[in-house]
């Protein structure tokens, strides 16, 4: 039992210590995006790739509302035979970048999903996002890492642990939902 608190504990303190404001500006990015009718790109490797994926769905369904216009969003994760291609062909490095530069144009979004903050195919595709004029998001942990400093947006869970890191940006995915599906609805 001291186990599962121990993670309880542990995980109520990494609530705590999020930054409300950082989350509200996550939150008002993706509804200027959403505004200006661009479209969010997200990605994330391993469970961050679940997330990424989580995320494109709860924006893309979960937020719909009839009579109104509905998201344009698309995990870059979701297509293993892109993905082993690129990585196959290139190198893993630059998956996303490769996905970005057939999809993405000046003003959309990329939300980036990375407990370091500096897995390097993350880093280059918000480079080239950035590059290009893009908007971006980093949800991060371990203090942030590179991807903290380059987002425009940073969202960083304070844990140096996977679990609790990857259940703050679920729990950051389920906050965003909900505020859209009721900003949509009203």
């Amino acid at each position: 039992m001291d186990r599962i608190q121990g993670y309880i504990s542990h995980l109520q303190g990494v609530l705590e210590r999020l930054s409300l404001a950082d989350v509200r500006k996550s939150i008002d990015l993706v509804m200027e995006t959403y505004q200006a009718d661009r479209q969010i790109f997200v990605i994330g490797n391993g469970g961050s790739a679940s997330t990424a994926s989580h995320i494109a769905t709860d924006l893309g369904k979960g937020t719909s509302v009839p009579g109104v216009r509905r998201f344009r969003v698309i995990s870059l994760t979701d297509n293993v035979a892109t993905m082993t291609a690129w990585s196959n062909d290139v190198c893993y490095e630059d998956v996303f970048v490769e996905q970005l530069k057939n999809l993405v144009t000046p003003g959309d979004l990329v939300i980036a999903i990375s407990a370091s903050g500096n897995s390097e195919n993350i880093i280059r595709a918000i480079r080239h996002a950035k590059a290009i004029g893009c908007k971006t998001i980093g949800w991060t942990g371990f203090g942030g890492g590179k991807l903290r400093e380059m987002a425009d947006v940073s969202v960083v869970a304070d844990s140096h642990d996977y679990g609790p890191v990857e259940d703050v940006h679920l729990i950051l995915n389920h906050i965003l939902h909900s505020w859209i599906r009721k900003e949509l609805a009203d």
